[in-house]
């Protein structure tokens, strides 16, 4: 048996981030991942000759604005961003000629919009202004422990108490609600529609709005950032960033069940039989059901909780295609040549309809598409004139046999010949990632969920993963959940790992004797 004082199960940058932290502090920490290199779902690869591609995520505006990425300064361990031109687009239709995108410059992005009604180019300016009032106070309430309180009372400074009401109004608006009373034309209100679409809550929905308006927002703010040479380099970096501290990270090691003594947790046994044992913390980058159902003897569990996870909530399934172009795309809409990210397949007519097969178990006939121009993001990632690049659409929910997927992914190829006519002759080399492969790669990925469970408001904020367990804290003394399935949720932002830490330095020694007779007697009232 080896010890430490923490250990970390999972090495996705949630894991990382929380290791590095806590080897900060002065811990001890061991990390043990899966497979045989860190990164969980940011990967890259070179399945082509000459093609980088990334396997799962690709674009990180919440890790450049995140306070989960605080202070890190992984700048110092080879980290380098690069910016598309545009940061994204929509057209309105395949036939659109002249799409929607965000420009780097706000007074850009604003004559643009202008152009399809001077009444939206104002109304960029407005929001873009209300966005840098309340950018601080807005991230650190979405992304810090919860509750908020230090985050309601920047959004309270920042806006005023008369306008509170308004804003908090304004940020749970359904996203068809907000882009209408926000915008005039149906261009500017996909810029929203699109970034909303990214989550798997209908656009009808409280509490789409935020997320396309916080995705735009950033998109106006810092563009996609993506790291040179693929989204691998992004956890290479947090390697080198935790070993530097003082972590150690260990590869191709399983783990198949986390001890418990005494209602605390003291260790891990891996799949090879090696134990290692915690002398103040375990923290699990891992799904909510595999930590709770797997991992954790039932006897360890209460029983509430057991029935509460019969009801959790995974996010629908990703296909994603991975292409190798031998050209530029020859879009119909010429200016998203420079896009980082397009939004294709959904023009303002039928956004909706994106929506409204998934929730109604129907496979798309015609899919909306995240699409991914990587080389026009870094040009290191292919041959000059070339592209590498990706899409990915969505499943129903709990559809998971590759039939659908290969039928889905056929309909995706169609929408994109349909957006640039020439398409499918430029392909290279193309591979299909099913749900079942996403998960292969990534146990977190259940059945090509990327969110570790659902978006929707019953199931973030205090009741994510189940109501009452809010954020890291645990029922088990000493056991910390790191990963994307606590508040806030998916998304590489790093606010995961960074609150799973906190909690645990927070809990440790005789300071933190209140805190764990506080947290025990809580969520053992919720438990019952």
């Amino acid at each position: 048996m080896e010890t430490a004082d923490a250990v970390v199960v999972g090495a996705g940058h949630h894991g990382l981030i929380a290791a590095a932290r806590l080897a900060d502090a002065g811990w001890d920490v061991v990390v043990l991942e899966a497979q045989s290199e860190v990164g969980g779902a940011v990967r890259s690869t070179e399945h082509t000759p000459g093609y980088i591609t990334d396997l799962f995520s690709a674009f990180y505006p919440l890790a450049v604005a995140s306070p989960g990425f605080d202070d890190l300064d992984l700048t110092s361990h080879g980290l380098r961003w690069s910016r598309a031109p545009l940061a994204f687009g929509h057209p309105n239709g395949p036939e659109d000629r002249h799409a929607a995108v965000v420009h780097p410059e706000v007074a850009a992005t604003a004559d643009h919009l202008a152009s399809y009604d001077p009444r939206d180019g104002r109304a960029w300016l407005e929001l873009v202004e209300q966005w840098h009032e309340i950018r601080s106070a807005l991230l650190g309430l979405l992304f810090r422990p919860f509750p908020p309180i230090a985050g309601v009372i920047g959004l309270l400074r920042a806006v005023g108490t008369p306008a509170a009401l308004r804003l908090v109004r304004f940020l749970v608006l359904p996203a068809g609600q907000m882009v209408r009373e926000l915008f005039r034309s149906d261009q500017a209100r996909l810029l929203i529609l699109g970034n909303a679409l990214h989550a798997d809550i209908p656009l009808d929905a409280p509490g789409s709005g935020v997320m396309g308006y916080l995705l735009t927002m950033l998109a106006q703010d810092s563009g996609f950032p993506v790291p040179v040479g693929g989204s691998g380099q992004l956890s290479a970096a947090l390697r080198r960033r935790c070993e530097t501290a003082g972590a150690r990270v260990v590869v191709d090691s399983p783990v198949e069940h986390i001890e418990v003594t005494g209602g605390r947790a003291t260790g891990v046994t891996a799949r090879d039989g090696r134990r290692w044992r915690a002398r103040r913390a375990v923290l699990a980058n891992v799904s909510a059901p595999a930590l709770y159902s797997r991992l954790l003897s039932p006897s360890d569990v209460p029983a509430r909780l057991l029935t509460d996870l019969e009801a959790f909530e995974w996010d629908t399934p990703v296909v994603k295609i991975n292409y190798a172009l031998d050209s530029k795309i020859g879009w119909n809409s010429r200016n998203l040549a420079g896009a980082g990210t397009v939004h294709v397949g959904a023009g303002f007519a039928d956004v909706t309809r994106a929506t409204a097969d998934i929730e109604t178990g129907t496979i798309p006939e015609h899919p909306f598409l995240l699409f991914g121009q990587m080389t026009t993001a870094d040009p290191t990632r292919s041959p000059d004139g070339t592209e590498s690049a990706w899409s990915y659409s969505h499943l129903p929910r709990n559809t998971v046999d590759d039939r659908s997927a290969e039928i889905l992914a056929d309909r995706m190829d169609r929408v994109m010949e349909e957006y640039a006519p020439g398409f499918g002759a430029s392909i290279v080399d193309r591979q299909v990632q099913t749900p079942t492969e996403l998960q292969a790669s990534d146990a977190n990925l259940v059945g090509g969920a990327v969110n570790g469970g659902t978006a929707q408001l019953f199931q973030q904020l205090i009741f994510r993963p189940t109501p009452g367990l809010g954020g890291a804290r645990t029922p088990i003394d000493g056991l910390f959940l790191a990963s994307a399935a606590a508040h806030p949720g998916g998304g590489v932002h790093g606010a995961c790992g960074t609150n799973a830490a906190r909690a645990a330095l927070g809990s440790a020694g005789v300071r933190g004797l209140p805190r764990r007779y506080l947290t025990r007697k809580t969520l053992h009232h919720l438990m019952r």
